[in-house]
């Protein structure tokens, strides 16, 4: 399924988000989690190797940083996935249409032929009613002659 919302299918957009679908998961995080205890513990007790020392002014460069390219590389995910949503919310929508035209369509069919065997029913109640009554006419006029010779 491709997406053509508003940031379009370039190659930038797919990027941008699988780069900010990175960003929650949990192998990120960790990754994360283990850089900053490396950070600081290198700063913190290894005096040779601080190159950025308490208040760790520096890590919090880095993550404001990451933040503010993080932001909008979510935002932008979540348009573009906002984007596929609507795009097949609209194709379900359709489909539903589409489907319920052809149920009207079936349903107005049985209708249809529900009412012309209703007719038919009738039609054939009338006429076994009216073979009856000639039945008995015809038994009536043969008892009349049966009696009479």
């Amino acid at each position: 399924m491709t997406s053509h919302g508003t940031f379009g299918d370039d190659p930038f957009g797919r990027r941008a988000e699988q780069v900010a679908r990175f960003f929650g998961t949990p192998r990120y995080i960790l990754g994360q989690s283990v850089m900053v205890v490396l950070w600081i513990a290198v700063n913190s007790i290894a005096v040779a190797y601080r190159w950025d020392p308490y208040p760790f002014i520096l890590l919090n460069l880095a993550f404001s940083t990451q933040a503010a390219y993080a932001a909008p590389l979510i935002l932008l995910a979540q348009t573009r996935q906002a984007d596929r949503d609507k795009a097949h919310g609209d194709r379900v929508d359709k489909r539903h249409t589409a489907l319920e035209q052809a149920l009207k369509t079936e349903t107005d069919k049985l209708v249809t032929l529900l009412q012309s065997n209703t007719e038919l029913t009738q039609q054939d109640k009338q006429l076994t009613e009216e073979v009856a009554k000639l039945t008995k006419e015809i038994h009536t006029l043969l008892s009349q002659r049966g009696t009479a010779a």
